[in-house]
């Protein structure tokens, strides 16, 4: 029986969204495949059993990009995906982040979430269907569920903001604006942008918010035409009374404990200290089950969280005594590692971020495996967050999705200040390792990674620096808090990253484990965090206001040189034999482009010249009147054949060789002397005649070709070129050539001796 497919579709700026049901993945909690034009993005959602002894909601997403979506076969060894590439592991993320505070409190049953690209067209983006895709399965699965969510992307093309743009358009976009958010609010946003103004960004994010409104329409139709009935299950829930008593026995300690000098390894030990009292207290001497402990912590944390809340709404007293406002102390220097081609250290509080910069060749680049429209990339950021950052000890191993977020956050706020690759022709790769962390090492890293460019030389357009905002809010009253430390990310309602320079936005990113906030808090944040980049940025300033005029010594130079396109594979050589020696003889590397482009890079000058002057050699053209010294390559009895060019040879006939008579060619030239000679013509057929004898009597090419014997005589077809190396035209020649020429002489030799002037 064929299955039924119920169908639902709407608007999303001017494209037609679908949504589709029913017709696979039935056994599922809840599945749909969302299409826009050929791009199709397939979600389940599927409930499991509670977790024992955990205080987390087990939520997973997962995106499996399948390449055939695109048509495409996996370019790794076996041919077949694997571990998520960092485009898909983005999207992942950026799918969770807007659930996660939809689920109800105190849930522990796990919920997965699998995300599959069915179809890839060149127009439309995968990331915010996903988005749709997923909030769509849990609302007509049997998931408790408190959404829907919508998601659209905004772009800035031609001074107008577009919404749901395409790949095309994107490419023309200064903003690339994806947010996500419910009937009420704004849940999630994260940005890209070439120094968009805090004004432009409002704006941009009300009209993403109007423009999700039909997405959320239609999937709590979705929900009520043919949802499933939401399932019972049990909540965690915090004994209040417990709680109550909590703040009762250690709520003055933990504020003495607030009011203390503070370090992070102060409030967090003493914290733990006041917890483990308030166990032993409420134990009275008994053993405490693991089940009670976990029931006694959970009342503790609560206790700290309303306390630390309610100071800073109340009396705007932060953990460590600042102002909601005020940013901690910064301290930065450059230079820090001596063969790094550039490096920085950014330290703020108790944060502190170490980057080191790499400049490599364009072949260098990354190459990208994946569904999006790029296929690589110059410019990477990479950055590592080690368990002794925080004090603690775990597990190393490959990157974490934490990590691989946070280096595409830093990478998107430094690209729009990247120079082109015309003018800076090099592969850039950043690596920063967070040393310490209390608060937005994100942000450090964006921050260490501008000092880190401008140490290295690279010409940035501006430099830009980053903050992380943070909220407390309840019912109406709300504190926004400037530089958030790691306890106010911990106990607060919103992580709100932003990053730019002087000029505007780069990039922007923001995670609500509340309900949403509205666009008027979302505009005084704004202002907020311009206030506070503009003050870290002029801290940055004083360690370091402009890239170094010049790299350093190791640093591989790279210029660029332009070649005729048809003349790459003499560059290259059969089987690249030519670029491995040139590469190996000069002490360089050479990456050639389809477009002539050709880049060299070497640490030495020296080696640099050596290969620029080879690689023009090897795609010179002969021209007329030019002089040229090369080898002799082959003797016949009527002139001398003299390589001028590589792969390039021309004839000297006899009576060009000397401003004297030559009876024999060999008076003057033999195989593997070298000659000076000049270009006195070149044929339709590419053959060309050369003169020594011009050289010795000052004549020109044109006075040469008038004195030029055989032409005379009308036996200028002896001249010869070989191109490509190609030796047999040049057998070609002699042969035809020696008849020629005993022809000659046997008119009477006339054109072996030229009139003297």
């Amino acid at each position: 029986m064929k299955p039924e497919a119920k169908h639902f579709s709407t608007m999303l700026g001017n494209k037609e969204v679908s949504f589709e049901t029913g017709r696979v993945a039935r056994l599922a909690g809840g599945s749909v495949i969302v299409r826009q034009g050929d791009t199709m993005m397939f979600a389940a959602a599927t409930l499991g059993e509670a977790r024992d002894g955990i205080d987390f909601f087990p939520l997973t997403v997962s995106y499996e990009e399948r390449m055939y979506a695109g048509g495409k076969i996996p370019g790794s060894f076996f041919r077949r995906e694997g571990r998520p590439s960092t485009d898909a592991t983005l999207v992942a993320r950026l799918t969770d982040r807007p659930l996660r505070p939809l689920f109800p409190d105190g849930m522990r049953n796990e919920v997965q979430v699998i995300l599959m690209s069915f179809s890839a067209d060149d127009e439309n983006p995968l990331d915010m269907l996903a988005i749709n895709a997923a909030s769509a399965a849990l609302m007509i699965s049997d998931i408790p569920f408190d959404g829907p969510v919508g998601a659209v992307r905004i772009g800035f093309v031609d001074g107008n903001l577009v919404v749901n743009p395409t790949f095309a358009e994107m490419a023309e976009s200064s903003l690339d604006l994806r947010v996500a958010g419910t009937k009420e609010a704004i849940l999630m946003v994260e940005a890209g942008a070439n120094e968009v103004t805090e004004i432009l960004m409002v704006e941009a994010l009300q009209l993403a918010h109007e423009s999700i409104q039909p997405i959320i329409e239609t999937q709590e139709r979705m929900a009520a035409e043919i949802g499933k009935p939401k399932r019972e299950i049990k909540y965690e829930q915090l004994d209040k009374n417990l709680v109550e008593l909590s703040n009762q026995r250690m709520g003055s300690r933990i504020t003495a404990l607030l009011d203390q000098p503070y370090s992070k390894e102060n409030l967090y030990g003493g914290m733990d200290e006041l917890k483990a009292a308030f166990l032993e207290e409420m134990a009275a001497g008994e053993e405490l089950t693991n089940e009670r402990t976990a029931e006694l912590s959970q009342a503790f944390g609560e206790a700290e969280r309303t306390i630390i809340r309610e100071r800073i709404l109340n009396e705007g007293k932060r953990p460590d005594n600042r102002k909601v406002f005020e940013v901690r102390e910064i301290y930065s220097e450059t230079d820090v590692s001596p063969r790094a081609h550039g490096s920085a250290l950014f330290t703020r509080g108790e944060t502190q971020v170490l980057t080191f910069a790499t400049l490599g060749t364009p072949k260098e680049a990354q190459e990208l495996d994946n569904l999006n429209s790029q296929d690589s990339k110059r410019y990477m950021h990479h950055y590592n967050f080690p368990p002794f950052s925080t004090g603690e000890t775990r597990r190393v191993g490959g990157q974490s999705r934490r990590e691989i977020g946070h280096g595409a956050l830093a990478e998107r706020a430094l690209e729009p200040v990247i120079p082109d690759e015309v003018e800076f022709p090099y592969t850039i790769r950043l690596v920063s390792e967070v040393m310490a962390s209390n608060g937005s090492s994100s942000m450090a890293s964006v921050c260490a990674s501008t000092l880190a460019l401008m140490d290295t030389g690279v010409p940035i357009t501006n430099p830009v620096s980053g903050v992380a905002m943070g909220l407390i809010k309840e019912g109406d009253r709300y504190a926004i808090l400037t530089d958030i430390l790691g306890t106010e990310d911990h106990l607060g309602d919103m992580d709100f990253k932003v990053a730019g320079t002087r000029n505007g936005i780069t990039a922007l990113q923001m995670d609500m484990k509340i309900s949403g906030i509205t666009s008027e808090i979302m505009a005084e944040a704004l202002k907020r965090a311009q206030d506070a980049r503009l003050y870290i940025l002029s801290k940055m300033m004083e360690t370091i206001n402009e890239p170094r005029p010049s790299l350093k010594a190791h640093v591989p130079r790279i210029e660029s040189i332009k070649v005729p396109i048809d003349k790459i594979g003499a560059i290259i050589g059969p089987g690249g034999k030519n670029i491995r020696a040139l590469q190996e003889e000069t002490n360089t590397k050479i990456d050639i482009d389809d477009d002539g482009n050709v880049f060299i890079a070497s640490t030495s000058g020296v080696g640099f010249e050596e290969a620029r002057d080879r690689i023009l050699a090897l795609t010179e053209t002969a021209e007329i009147g030019k002089i040229y010294t090369g080898k002799c390559v082959r003797v016949a009895d009527f002139g001398a054949f003299i390589e001028i060019l590589p792969g390039i040879d021309g004839l000297v006939h006899v009576s060009q060789l000397a401003s004297e008579r030559v009876e024999k060619v060999e008076d003057v030239v033999n195989v593997g002397d070298e000659l000076t000679v000049m270009v006195i013509d070149i044929s339709s057929e590419g053959k060309i005649r050369l003169s020594r004898k011009a050289l010795l009597e000052g004549w020109s090419a044109e006075e040469a070709r008038e004195h030029d014997s055989p032409r005379k005589s009308g036996g200028n077809s002896r001249g010869g070129q070989r191109s490509g190396g190609d030796r047999r035209s040049g057998g070609d020649r002699r042969s035809s050539g020696d008849r020629r020429s005993s022809g000659d002489r046997r008119s009477g030799g006339g054109d072996r001796r030229p009139p003297r002037n």
